[in-house]
Formats: C-alpha cells, sequence, structure tokens
C-alpha cells in the first residue's frame, strides 16, 4: 500500500544555514510516527515542512501520491491536517468558538459543527469548560481545548509537536490516555515530535531518531531498541553505557572483546583484530555484594561504586570495573543490597545482552554490523 504521506530528498534553509536534509520519509494510514531528537535536531522543522509552514530549497513531498506543490491554493492541502503544538494557539473567546474553529473554516454546515464539536468536548472531558473563555483556562485544560480542536475536523493526518511538554505527570497520563482513545476510534495518522521517549514508547508504530536535521534510524521501537544504528541512537534507547574495543579471540558463537584493558565477552560472530562499538542497557547489569559464581552470565567483574544517583522509581549506579558500567536497580534492591558509594560490590551481564553499535575490520572489509 502506499504511503498517505511520504517526502523524498527534502531540504530546508534558514539563514543560510541548512536546517533540514531529509532524504526519505513516510507516513501510512493511520499510523503514529514519533519523531525523537533533542532541541535543535529538525524535529519541529520537518513537521512545518510537511505542513507547507516553511518553504522548502528542494524536494518533494506526496500527500495520497499526488505532489502538493500543484495544490492550489495551499489551505486546500493543509485542510486534510491538524495541528497541535506545544504552545496551545487558542483564540480569546469560548471554548466552544475554539473547538468550532477549524470546521468553520473547513464550511462545515451548523448542525455538524455542533454535533462534531460537543463529541470533541466529551471526548476530552471538557464539556463543562464550554462557555468558558480559553484565556482563562489552565495548561493542562488549554491543551484540552486544543487537541478537541484538532480531532473535531477528523483530519487524516493529525501534527503533534511536543504537546505534553509542558504538563505536569498527572496532567501529561490524563490527557495521553484521552489521546489513546481518541486515536483507538478514529482513522487519523499522527506525526508526533517529542524528546520524551517513554511518550514515543508507548504510542509510536515506528520511531525515527532525528539529528542535525536528518533522520538517523527509522523503524518499529523494538527493532531500534535491539539494534540502534550508532552511538546517538543508542543513547536514546537507554544505552548509557558505550564501549569501544578490539576482538582478541573467536569462540564458537561468541567472540571476546579487549576494552579498555579487561575481556568482554559477546555473542556473535567477528574476526580477529576488529575494532568493534558495542553498549549494555542499564537493565541488564546485575549487582551483587558477593561474587556471582552461580549465574549464567558469562560477564563477570569486580567493581566500585563511584556514584547513585536517585531516578524517581529506581536508582542509576555507575560503576568502574576497568571500564564504566551504569545499572538501574529499584529502590527495594537498593534497601536490601544497601549499597554506598565508594563500596566495593560484583557485576554481571549476559553476551547476549551486549549489542554491536559498529565494528570496522570485519571479514576484511568495514561498516556497522
Amino acid at each position: 500500500m502506499a504511503p498517505l504521506l511520504e517526502a523524498r530528498g527534502i531540504r530546508a534553509v534558514r539563514l543560510g544555514r541548512p536546517v533540514l536534509s531529509v532524504e526519505e520519509f513516510s507516513l501510512g494510514e493511520r499510523e503514529f510516527l514519533s519523531l525523537v531528537g533533542p532541541n535543535g535536531s529538525g524535529k519541529t522543522t520537518l513537521i512545518l515542512s510537511l505542513l507547507r509552514l516553511i518553504a522548502l530549497r528542494e524536494g518533494t513531498i506526496l500527500f495520497r501520491g499526488a505532489d502538493v506543490r500543484t495544490v492550489r491554493p495551499v489551505h486546500r492541502y493543509r485542510q486534510n491536517f491538524a495541528a497541535v503544538f506545544q504552545e496551545p494557539l487558542l483564540l480569546n473567546t469560548t471554548v466552544y468558538n475554539n473547538v468550532a474553529e477549524g470546521l468553520r473554516i473547513r464550511k462545515r454546515g451548523g448542525e455538524e459543527t455542533e454535533a462534531s464539536v460537543h463529541r470533541s468536548l466529551e471526548r476530552f472531558g471538557i464539556s463543562g469548560l464550554r462557555d468558558r473563555n480559553a484565556r482563562g483556562l489552565s495548561a493542562g485544560e488549554s491543551q484540552r481545548v486544543s487537541l478537541a480542536r484538532a480531532f473535531a475536523v477528523e483530519p487524516e493526518v493529525l501534527f503533534l509537536d511536543e504537546p505534553f511538554s509542558s504538563l505536569d505527570a498527572p496532567s501529561k497520563e490524563l490527557i495521553l490516555r484521552d489521546v489513546e482513545s481518541a486515536l483507538g476510534e478514529s482513522q487519523t495518522a499522527v506525526v508526533m515530535a517529542t524528546h520524551d521517549m517513554a511518550e514515543a514508547l508507548r504510542l509510536s508504530d515506528r520511531i525515527a531518531v532525528m539529528g542535525s536535521g536528518r533522520i538517523l534510524q527509522a523503524g518499529p521501537p523494538d527493532e531500534l531498541m535491539r539494534h540502534p544504528a550508532d552511538e546517538f541512537v543508542a543513547s536514546f534507547f537507554g544505552y548509557e553505557t558505550i564501549l569501544r574495543g578490539a576482538v582478541e579471540e573467536v569462540l564458537e558463537g561468541s567472540f571476546l572483546v579487549s576494552a579498555e584493558g579487561r575481556t568482554v565477552e559477546i555473542a556473535g560472530s567477528a574476526a580477529p583484530g576488529s575494532d568493534v562499538t558495542f553498549s549494555l542497557s542499564p537493565e541488564s547489569i546485575l549487582i551483587s555484594r558477593e561474587p556471582l559464581e552461580r549465574v549464567s552470565a558469562r560477564n563477570r567483574f569486580a567493581a566500585r561504586i563511584d556514584r547513585i544517583i536517585p531516578a524517581g522509581f529506581y536508582f542509576k549506579v555507575h560503576l568502574n570495573c576497568g571500564f564504566p558500567l551504569v545499572s538501574y536497580i529499584t529502590g527495594h534492591s537498593m534497601g536490601l543490597l544497601d549499597l554506598r558509594e565508594g563500596e566495593e560490590v560484583h557485576c554481571a551481564f549476559k553476551s547476549t545482552a551486549v549489542r554491536v553499535l559498529q565494528m570496522r575490520g570485519l571479514q576484511g572489509g568495514g561498516g556497522r554490523q
């Protein structure tokens, strides 16, 4: 099936500086695609480009297979979409009028507008705010109005640009549930820009990681988590330990890498002498006060605790075992182990828990495995 929305070789420049260079972008029917990356990575610029709100220096955007540059006037193209931004951008009028505005612009009839507004207000739990002026609402209420306005027009594509970033945790959770419910009842596809990986993993069918105006890797969340393309992508999926070394010995089904003077066993194949960049997720690293001789993990090291950092429901434990490791442990485990900075402990991780990000010299060639 052809993509609903796609872009090919699009370039954007601001103040003489390239800010977007995307070779391929696609969005399927009813697909939820998240754009993740740090501030300045090009997420918002890509959304504005797809909405034709900024001019492209070159490239093609296709909607349902048709070049959007042929659509005149441009608002005929934009009427297929709705957008919600970090700032709700509400009009100085009632909540009802704000939600109805998109329908009026599309010249929907009065009865249809009334029914759509009522349904959208109910969907986001703000029927009681119908006659309130939108300028006097809280941040959470304002964003609910903005979402209700977007869903009321039943867009083919909904663009969300950091829509939850200014909300407190309880408000965000409630709105996320309403968005999930609304999407389940609609035919709408979504492109969401976010720096919150938890949001992206929760909602997305696919994730595209952006950096320096480019899409660095795109695919289903589990694929990107298992096989990040490089260190930058790995960092967005919680791989806080990224190491480099050289293959010193090849075993049956695994190989040994010398990294900062220690030997790490990695599942897979390699050629002796290959340079390897690899990563470990914090959840895969075990910590114990006693030697971990009875566990099946092939990688076992004595370590010193350098730092312990509270992180909500868990703790980040920074270890030094000849090379740095970061492990996540629960508050319950922290209490049982009674871990303290500066103490000596033991850690372990399986060879299958190691992700190879790059390997050079494999079988006499180069490139990532």
